[in-house]
């Protein structure tokens, strides 16, 4: 998958960077030792740690172009010191009308990690919140229904 331009954080790119040399540095080592270990066991063709290996090791070098593809195209995105939601900020909402609160980071597609609080640009909740200030009241229409938030909180993440 090429791409022209991938848009992510200061903090994002340095996680992929970091990711990158881990898994040049380490895994690839790790994955060559345990190459080595199932072909010392004889018998290619039905050795299923063998088998093992060589998955994993298409999936670290796949990772690893996907990663060196996204550095070399990246465009750092830097937050603005507006008011407004924009990608980078930290946003604190309140669901209306039960008064659950949510809070998450807006990063670019490529980073994000929902389950972790980091959801992407170009995501429906995303996109309803970008250019929004606090205490604002935002519809937002997603796949599962629509509903309204509160913004109690933009943050700028450094």
């Amino acid at each position: 998958m090429t791409k022209s331009k991938f848009e992510v954080t200061k903090e994002g790119y340095q996680k992929f960077e970091e990711e990158l040399e881990y898994l040049k540095t380490v895994k690839r080592k790790e994955n060559i030792q345990a190459l080595q270990e199932a072909r010392a066991q004889g018998d290619l063709s039905e050795n299923a740690e063998y088998d093992a290996a060589r998955d994993e090791q298409a999936q670290i070098e796949a990772r690893i172009v996907e990663l060196e593809n996204i550095i070399r195209n990246a465009k750092i995105i830097e937050s603005d010191n507006s008011d407004s939601l924009t990608i980078g900020k930290e946003v604190v909402f309140q669901i209306l009308p039960d008064g659950e609160k949510e809070k998450y980071h807006i990063v670019g597609s490529e980073e994000s990690d929902p389950f972790n609080g980091k959801i992407s640009i170009n995501s429906p909740v995303a996109q309803a919140l970008v250019n929004h200030k606090v205490e604002e009241i935002v519809d937002i229409q997603t796949p599962s229904g629509a509903y309204q938030v509160k913004i109690l909180e933009i943050k700028k993440r450094s």
